[in-house]
């Protein structure tokens, strides 16, 4: 694995009465609230690029745990039983190692799950067969869709940089075609995902301390590039609330931007601990964790 990844990179999933958390090769595990083991599963073992480790959050809906399975060997998407771990399909996916979270929507009447890669894809809930794809992506694809009303925005920033909206209700082969809503070359978050708030994405540029804000409808730039103060390595996504866009780097420094038209710092917050997970808002409190300490921070 990378010095910066462990076994426990990817992020649980709750239903309120379970927790399911994948550990890739280390296994798919269901626990109750309570912390025993319900389930456990093996589905084989990965091989990532250039060894960095292995960390694609499983997604869950309708009884259904959406496991990616992007790897140097043989890729996947899987479809477990929430209530005991079986298979229920698995569809192969020619597609190189990613770290993304599959994100799952409901679009008139049928259930898609959307998964960024060097190549977007959409597939049907039911069975896993392929919707939809489009190519454009670059390499290293890690940030999380995000649902804009009835399209996808999905992005990549590694030696490169691709932001593409995509409809839902597409079929085929997208790429090049008049079907993508609006795309962008100029900027995207490497290992980050965007954030939506009030009709505006907001994310950074790589892993740098550079951020943009752009009209989710249109990929018009609002606030073109500009560093933030105290940031400079990012991996943790912001987060927003109360007007607020909250950007939290690797040295544990969160520096907070007014949602405006115009660039406008409020505060520069220093913890003195590294952070690499994504900060968590839960009503007026904002939950960190960091290499040492899990952090709630509230008036």
């Amino acid at each position: 694995g990378h010095s910066t990844n462990s076994h426990a990179s990817f992020s649980p999933v709750t239903d309120g009465k379970h927790i399911f958390a994948s550990f890739g090769s280390q296994g798919v595990y269901c626990l109750t609230m309570e912390g025993d083991v319900v389930w456990s599963r093996e589905l084989g073992k990965m091989q990532t690029r250039n060894a960095f480790g292995e960390g694609g959050s499983p997604a869950l809906h309708a009884n259904k745990l959406i496991v990616p399975w992007d790897h140097e060997g043989p890729s996947a998407l899987i479809a477990l039983d929430a209530r005991n771990g079986e298979t229920l399909w698995s569809t192969e996916r020619d597609e190189p190692s990613a770290w993304a979270t599959p994100l799952i929507v409901e679009v008139g009447g049928k259930t898609q799950i959307v998964t960024n890669g060097t190549t977007v894809r959409s597939y049907d809930f039911e069975d896993g067969k392929l919707l939809w794809e489009c190519g454009g992506q670059v390499a290293n694809p890690i940030p999380t869709p995000v649902r804009v009303n009835d399209f996808v925005i999905c992005m990549t920033g590694y030696r490169g940089n691709a932001i593409y909206a995509l409809p839902f209700d597409a079929s085929g082969d997208l790429t090049g075609t008049d079907k993508v809503r609006w795309h962008r070359t100029d900027a995207a978050p490497y290992v980050a995902s965007p954030t939506l708030y009030k009709g505006r994405l907001y994310f950074t540029k790589s892993r740098d301390g550079i951020m943009s804000s752009v009209d989710a409808q249109t990929g018009k730039v609002i606030i073109p590039e500009h560093r933030i103060s105290g940031i400079r390595d990012i991996y943790a996504s912001p987060v927003a609330a109360a007007d607020r866009i909250y950007f939290t780097s690797r040295e544990g420094v969160t520096t907070v931007v007014k949602h405006s038209d115009t660039y406008e710092e409020l505060s520069v917050n220093k913890l003195g601990e590294a952070v690499d997970a994504s900060p968590a808002i839960s009503g007026d409190q904002i939950f960190i964790r960091g290499a040492e300490h899990l952090y709630c921070i509230s008036r």
